[in-house]
């Protein structure tokens, strides 16, 4: 069977989409990806790319279209919105002018923005094939939890082009079954909706500490507590920081942030200006196949989010990471992932946007034993295995487009 994945990140970009595109290619799918420039997070083009250039290449011998468009700069409205919609056209004339092939079926990996589904739209009306919707972020209520866009009328204009790349999909899969309710509010049917929760790559797995490899960085003793992923608005630095100064008379607890993002420079000043360097540690980004190693020499690993309706409901990829690392976690959010986190017995749980009750979380897990913060860990590890283990998801997914070949709404 031939596959079309579209979506805007990919490699060498550190998204799960990466490894879902190895396991399908072992299960023996002809895939071609469609993607863009790699730039997320900095918003630089990564190096030895260009942003308007046309290039192929290949990744574990799958092959790349890269189409050119504007990057994301400093992740401002301006350059975000030239960003999205650049790469929707390009990306659009790419499948009319680069792609040879006749795809049996699209997959379209949507974590943000939702305008990756109009090239597949353009794609389906011309060749009639099926379209597959793999919703990780809800448009257009993820805007305004972000602040990113407030006016009325731009709103709306966006929910009514959800509404069409909705109307478009053969089946929309979900990351969090909470999204199925605002999504059938757009008019979707109930029975095109699928859940396909996030996995986690096969090298996140527990290490022994004494065997992790670390890079060259500076690695405190005491009781690390360990945040990865990007460092934006929607992760609440604010909150994290406060803690973090509640407890910086404790000089062995250690805020590790691994990452980079929209909100680092602040996060950096923050800390300058708090007093803080002592207690926060800004390691910058690494390579994903670190992050397992990082993880082994943490205590505790952190997950936090604002307090908004959209992200109650949503689930952070790296919440799988870190039960599949099998580490306590501290989490600082509301909804589906809190819930996730309780129902597996693997960590403790808060409020989002309470800083003293992050601090509270914090010393629930310091004054622990380190045989309880493990049992914590394993038990986070054995609800990975059963909800969100990579072949049984991936198994999931090739059913699905087994059962579409040859079928269009």
């Amino acid at each position: 069977m031939r596959i079309l994945l579209i979506s805007q990140y990919f490699w060498p970009e550190n998204f799960q989409i990466n490894d879902i595109a190895i396991g399908l290619r072992d299960r023996g799918y002809d895939l071609t990806v469609l993607t863009g420039i790699p730039n997320y997070p900095g918003g630089k083009a990564f190096r030895g790319y260009t942003p308007f250039a046309l290039r192929s290449e290949s990744f574990n011998g799958i092959p790349i279209v890269r189409t050119p468009h504007f990057l994301r700069g400093r992740g401002r409205g301006r350059d975000l919105a030239l960003n999205f919609l650049s790469f929707a056209l390009s990306a659009s004339l790419s499948t009319v002018s680069r792609l040879g092939k006749t795809f049996d079926v699209i997959f379209v990996y949507e974590p943000s923005p939702i305008t990756v589904g109009l090239p597949a739209v353009l794609l389906k009306k011309l060749k009639k094939i099926p379209f597959v919707f793999w919703v990780q972020d809800l448009w257009p209520e993820s805007l305004t939890a972000t602040g990113a866009v407030r006016s009325p009328m731009i709103i709306r204009a966006v929910a009514e082009m959800v509404r069409f790349i909705y109307r478009h999909c053969d089946r929309i899969l979900i990351q969090s079954r909470a999204f199925m309710e605002p999504i059938q509010k757009l008019g979707v049917d109930a029975n095109r909706i699928y859940y396909l929760p996030n996995s986690a790559e096969t090298l996140y797995s527990p290490i022994p500490p004494e065997t992790a490899r670390l890079p060259d960085v500076d690695w405190p003793v005491g009781f690390r507590i360990l945040f990865a992923g990007n460092v934006g608005a929607a992760q609440d630095f604010p909150t994290i920081l406060s803690a973090a100064e509640t407890l910086k008379n404790y000089k062995d607890i250690h805020w590790m942030i691994l990452g980079d993002g929209r909100m680092f420079d602040w996060v950096r000043q923050e800390v300058e200006s708090r007093g803080l360097t002592r207690n926060v540690h800004l390691l910058g980004r690494f390579p994903v196949e670190s992050m397992p190693h990082f993880f082994s020499l943490a205590e505790a690993l952190l997950v936090t989010l604002k307090k908004d309706p959209i992200f109650s409901i949503t689930i952070p990829s790296k919440v799988q990471a870190y039960l599949a690392c099998g580490k306590p976690v501290i989490a600082a959010l509301d909804g589906e992932g809190s819930r996730i986190i309780n129902e597996a017995e693997a960590g403790v749980t808060c409020e989002a946007e309470d800083p003293q009750a992050l601090v509270d979380g914090v010393m629930r897990v310091y004054n622990m034993s380190s045989e309880d913060r493990q049992k914590l860990g394993m038990k986070g590890r054995q609800y990975f295995e059963q909800n969100f283990e990579r072949e049984k998801l991936i198994d999931r997914l090739s059913g699905w487009f087994d059962e579409l070949k040859g079928q269009v709404i």
